[in-house]
């Protein structure tokens, strides 16, 4: 993600903090944690440990590739040839889009769990590329885990959702977004308009996060991610990130988006940016909040099916 921190002054700028908190309603307000509620909808507990062992797994390429997992780089392709692998196992539609920047081939992954409506899509996804710096394990193997681990727990329950699932993991976003501007521009119109949400996953496993970033592009979209925290105590934030993720590229194209973030990462971009800078509850509630909000949205009916931990 192209920030430094979404919740300090010195990453956004003064000025962009005060003007935000200007805002009607206020879009770094800090919403108040209410009383735990049962939630109305049946998504899945899923264990952390499940998203820490994708995470695990990125960890492992980038030490077996030069340390990190950039566009270009042997460690890119590694990643992505592991998320289409679990995603191929599990019963998925599985697409490797190519494009090419820089003289580099760039590669997005894209997903469709073959149940529901096919003219009502709800889009997950993540940027799966990591600077050269280092193996981007907060930036952004969190968010590639959650949104994988997610997409699993679909083919486990063997969902059956009104709406269409489809996730996606973008290559080139730390160089301008290119995967997913590559692939929004690709998709013919009929073909954009049958998108009626995107959510972005990116940066969710920073160690000692409280309280989470929700994107504010969409009130009803946010409210889903909100209703899932404060179900569990936890507070949120409405953040306006702008043209700094994924999800700009949908909205661009009209799309109705949103997305979550945790707190800061004092190892943005850098070699420190491993697998000892996520933590294990953290990946678990940003990886339930994507569940949430994938049952939710999609309509998944009836109880989900009981999990078992990642292979």
């Amino acid at each position: 993600m192209k920030r430094r921190s979404l919740f300090s002054s010195a990453a956004l700028g003064v000025g962009l903090v005060t003007a935000l908190l200007s805002l009607p309603g206020g879009a770094l307000a800090q919403s108040t944690p209410r009383p735990a509620a049962v939630a109305a909808v049946q998504s899945p507990d899923i264990p952390a440990a499940n998203s820490m062992a994708h995470a695990q797994q990125f960890q492992s390429i980038a030490a077996a590739n030069s340390g990190n997992r950039a566009h270009g780089k042997p460690g890119y392709r590694a990643s992505a040839d592991y998320v289409k692998s679990k995603l191929d196992a599990a019963g998925f539609q599985t697409t490797l889009q190519s494009f090419t920047h820089n003289g580099a081939t760039g590669w997005n992954v894209i997903a469709d769990w073959p149940q529901g409506d096919p003219n009502q899509i709800v889009f997950l996804g993540s940027h799966l590329d990591s600077v050269p710096a280092g193996p981007g394990i907060n930036d952004n193997a969190s968010g590639s885990s959650s949104v994988l681990e997610t997409a699993l727990a679909v083919s486990r329950a063997d969902a059956k959702p009104t709406k269409r699932l489809r996730f996606g993991w973008w290559g080139a976003e730390e160089l301008g977004l290119i995967g997913s501007k590559y692939y929004v521009a690709n998709l013919p119109a009929a073909e954009r308009s049958k998108i009626k949400s995107y959510l972005n996953f990116d940066m969710v496993g920073a160690k000692n996060t409280k309280t989470w970033g929700v994107y504010t592009d969409s009130t009803t979209l946010g409210a889903t991610f909100t209703e899932f925290f404060r179900s569990k105590n936890i507070a949120t934030k409405g953040i306006n990130i702008s043209g700094r993720s994924d999800h700009a590229s949908f909205k661009n194209a009209g799309i109705e988006v949103s997305g979550i973030t945790s707190g800061d990462d004092p190892c943005y971009h850098s070699k420190c940016d491993d697998i000892n800078n996520i933590e294990s509850s953290v990946m678990g509630h940003s990886t339930n909040a994507a569940a949430y909000a994938a049952w939710k949205l999609a309509g998944i009916p009836g109880q989900a099916l009981p999990f078992r931990p990642a292979a």
